[in-house]
């Protein structure tokens, strides 16, 4: 069993991935560029951002590249800690917030039972 479902990521299938879709791979590029350049926000709170969101998709490759620019724009380890710690809260509070729905469905089987 290999040690990672996840492959690491490479020179040669970022040229793959490149060769097979050049104008989406530029495209995409462009998009990300300008996503995460200064404006409104800057780029180190846009990057905190992302790490916190890559811990709620949950994709490996994001939490690592989002984290290592992180610390290019200067976040520290405690700043990229607490996003952390806000993606789980969010997640946690996903799933707190949709008990809705299985409380309700509790009520209305129970109103449906003789």
């Amino acid at each position: 069993m290999p040690e990672s479902v996840y492959p690491p990521s490479s020179k040669d299938l970022a040229r793959k991935r490149r060769e097979l879709a050049p104008n989406i791979q530029a495209a995409f590029d462009a998009f990300s560029e300008r996503v995460f350049a200064d404006g409104a926000l800057p780029a180190k709170t846009k990057q905190l951002i992302a790490v916190a969101v890559a811990h709620v998709t949950q994709c490996p490759y994001c939490i690592r590249s989002h984290t290592k620019s992180a610390i290019r724009h200067g976040a520290t380890p405690q700043e990229m800690m607490e996003a952390i710690w806000v993606a789980a809260e969010m997640r946690a509070g996903g799933a707190y917030a949709h008990s809705i729905i299985s409380l309700t469905a509790i009520d209305e089987e129970q109103q449906h039972r003789p």
